[in-house]
């Protein structure tokens, strides 16, 4: 990747036994562990810092803002404070990153309260070795065997689970947590404290500083723009965005709204037309997986060459922490469909309620089950019996079912390696990770958490801001839009709404990528094409951080057990 943070909890020796110092701009050493970094951002305010003195050193990899104080030199500033307060430190720490300190013979690696960056680990070379590449740390592994359950979690759902990662020897800080030398541990900044206030009041004054900390990005700005709520905020208050861009065809619904926002805001508009590059699971893309999630959600990845800023913001999480995605509510059956409701479900089953908030397709699941088991179930009694196991851990956060449900899906969002490639790619800001906006999400109830308590917000912001609707959302009720979504398709000669994204089969079909990625393999042919660019992520991470090749029709094959278990390795 083009930036990275590596480390060993060892001497230089042992840190030039994996890596040469050459591939990091700054490489800090300490009595306990050495770690390198590379970004282009390193000692931009707001950015990547790094510090080695008497007293320690300290790495901050990211994006990251302390307090004034701290804001010259802010991995001195975090070293000074770990010194005084421990661990207890990095809670005045804001933004999305992993941080290193080593003081006084002690060093662990911390990450933000979301986890929005993940931690790599293995001890299989003998020595504690992370990074923020699963790729470079499963690289140092002499033998990795992949987890059946890991690829089952990805074959079903597109995301891996908990803290695991598809190899046996390789794993994942914990959520709002830290790794030392021998141990790991998570911290309590990320656990729900329910509280009254203006709540719309409150998240529009959060999300003004939040943006107004990262509007002094250097260089061009550019904006991944969509019809929706959540960029055209970043649209309305960002003074100096240069370009939005926007994935789709030019003719539809979705980009024609987006080209209206960018023209009321004032600022150029790209369309990045759909093509096989929309799609297509390069070499890139599949690393920014890191092997835990799908590379689907990385829209743009084709389009580099296309997009001239160098600064890049987007909307990503604020659906999930700001507008409730994850909640169960209660609902009612309008025109043979089950519609949401704004009440919230009082009792909800949180594993029926989490299977729509990943990749699961219950009908595409049983097709591939169908094809590789004798129990065509077997795929939905998996993915439910691992929502179950995962779902247990939420509990340490919360006493509360729709709260639950959120943690669930914030600390397993599948859509990250979105933002893994923009960061890699651009001076990215995470701005839904901002502390003011976490705690926000943490203090309101689930029943505020809602998009009409964020329109009221945005609205406080500019009142113009709705002034052209999502183009599926013609009303901020949602009965109403149901309704008017309903009559279109029946109505003759009455255009239907669009779905936000370009359809993904159509794509893959019109480009014949079976032959592209499956040439060889034609059994998987007929599979679901959202599960052969699974397996094909699987399997094009696998090659890029170890020796051995992977059969496609061997993934298949892996998950087939009734929920196997962590113990068992994978067949060559």
């Amino acid at each position: 990747m083009n930036k990275e943070i590596f480390g060993v909890f060892g001497d230089r020796e042992a840190f030039t036994r994996f890596r040469s110092e050459r591939e990091f701009d700054d490489v800090v050493a300490g009595d306990v562990a050495t770690v390198g970094i590379r970004d282009t951002g390193l000692g931009i305010p707001g950015r990547s810092a790094s510090y080695s003195g008497d007293e320690g050193t300290c790495v901050i990899w990211g994006e990251a803002y302390p307090n004034k104080r701290g804001w010259s030199e802010p991995a001195r500033w975090l070293l000074d404070r770990y010194a005084e307060m421990g661990l207890d430190a990095i809670r005045a720490l804001n933004g999305s990153y992993l941080a290193f300190v080593e003081h006084d013979g002690e060093a662990v690696v911390l990450t933000d309260p979301i986890r929005s960056w993940e931690c790599f680990y293995t001890d299989d070379p003998g020595v504690r070795v992370f990074g923020s590449d699963a790729a470079a740390v499963a690289r140092t592994v002499d033998e990795p065997s992949m987890r059946r359950r890991s690829v089952g979690e990805f074959l079903h759902m597109g995301v891996v689970l908990g803290n695991k990662t598809l190899f046996h020897e390789l794993e994942r800080a914990p959520f709002d947590g830290y790794v030392t030398p021998d141990a790991t541990g998570t911290l309590d900044r990320f656990v729900y404290d329910e509280r009254e206030m203006a709540y719309a009041d409150e998240l529009a004054e959060r999300l003004q500083r939040a943006i107004q900390r990262r509007s002094r990005q250097p260089g061009d700005k550019g904006l991944l723009l969509s019809a929706g709520y959540d960029s055209r905020t970043l649209l309305s208050q960002f003074p100096d965005i240069d370009h939005a861009y926007t994935v789709g065809t030019p003719d539809a619904q979705e980009v024609q709204v987006a080209q209206q926002l960018a023209d009321q805001y004032d600022v150029n508009h790209t369309t990045l037309v759909t093509n096989d590059r929309y799609i297509v699971p390069g070499e890139e893309k599949v690393r920014d997986t890191n092997g835990i999630k799908e590379s689907i959600h990385i829209h743009h990845a084709g389009y580099n060459a296309e997009i001239g800023v160098d600064t890049m913001y987007h909307g990503l999480l604020f659906d999930t922490l700001l507008r409730g995605f994850g909640h169960k509510r209660s609902e009612i059956s309008l025109f043979g469909k089950q519609v949401p409701l704004r009440r919230m479900e009082s009792d909800p089953d949180p594993v029926e309620a989490s299977l729509d908030n990943f990749g699961y397709l219950p009908d595409q699941s049983r097709e591939v089950a169908e094809r590789y088991t004798d129990d065509p179930d077997s795929g939905g009694e998996f993915v439910r019996q691992a929502i179950a196991d995962e779902f247990e851990r939420c509990w340490e956060r919360t006493d509360s079912a729709q709260n639950a449900l959120s943690l669930f899906s914030i600390s397993n969002q599948p859509t990250i390696p979105f933002r893994t490639h923009l960061a890699d790619n651009y001076l990215e800001s995470f701005i839904a990770a901002d502390t003011e906006l976490l705690e926000w999400h943490l203090q309101t109830p689930p029943r505020f958490r809602t998009t009409e308590t964020f329109i009221r917000a945005i609205e406080q912001l500019d009142p113009d801001i709705c002034r052209h609707r999502p183009p599926d959302r013609p009303y901020t009720s949602r009965l109403l839009s149901e309704a008017e979504r309903f009559a279109r398709r029946k109505l003759p000669f009455v255009r239907e709404f669009e779905p936000a994204w370009p359809d993904r089969q159509q794509v893959y079909d019109r480009y014949n990528l079976d032959q592209r990625l499956f040439p060889e393999h034609e059994t998987v042919h007929e599979l679901p094409s959202r599960h052969k660019l699974r397996i094909n992520d699987m399997v094009g991470w696998v090659a890029q951080c170890s020796e051995r090749s992977v059969n496609p029709t061997d993934v298949l094959h892996m998950p087939t057990d009734e929920y196997p278990t962590d113990g068992v390795a994978s067949e060559q």
